[in-house]
């Protein structure tokens, strides 16, 4: 009968293996039930009403911050459409002149006056003088956008100048001075700070 190797001593076990049997438990004792349950209530972002009002008044002071930035024409702040030296040139070049564009708004509302009296004559005649009136406008937008071509293509060189920069001008002429975004920076008359 062959013998069977004795089994070794505890004393004879490795060192190493101590730190082995260490590293792969898992280092913490097992939460108890109650505990489990309690972590599966909380929810996992804390829902207070100080979290909520605060979180609120910081982005109410964000879009506060950005509205004032845009108003100024603070680049970072500007929307892509308005963005760059040339949009900054045709918006300085529109403001710095009055346009007909500016007054379209009080005349409909000139206009809409004009309906109450009960005078056909008036009613048709004031709709005509509107009509006419829209015409002088598309005009005036139509000789604003091609000066504004022609001075940016002075200004920046004839290949370097963007599309879309009479009609971005045409826009900002039709609308009344102090509804523009961003907001004029040159008085009527002045001349371009660009």
């Amino acid at each position: 009968m062959a013998k069977t190797p004795a089994a070794p001593a505890p004393n004879d076990v490795p060192a190493d293996s101590s730190a082995e049997s260490s590293a792969t438990g898992k280092g913490r004792p097992t939460p108890s039930r109650a505990e489990q349950e309690a972590a599966r209530k909380r929810p996992l972002v804390p829902d207070s009403k100080e979290a909520k009002a605060r979180a609120k008044a910081e982005l109410a002071a964000q879009r506060e911050k950005a509205r004032v930035g845009m108003a100024a024409g603070d680049p970072r702040y500007l929307p892509v459409r308005d963005q760059g030296p040339q949009r900054k040139f045709v918006r300085d070049f529109v403001d710095r002149g009055f346009h007909l564009g500016e007054a379209v708004m009080p005349a409909m509302v000139v206009v809409i006056f004009a309906t109450f009296i009960p005078s056909t004559e008036v009613q048709f005649y004031s709709f005509v003088a509107l009509w006419i009136f829209i015409f002088f406008v598309v005009g005036d937008m139509v000789i604003t956008s091609i000066r504004v071509k022609r001075a940016a293509k002075e200004k920046f060189g004839e290949g370097k100048v963007e599309k879309g920069l009479g009609w971005y001008s045409a826009m900002r002429s039709i609308q009344m001075r102090f509804l523009r975004l961003p907001k004029p920076q040159v008085k009527i008359g002045g001349r371009p700070v660009s």
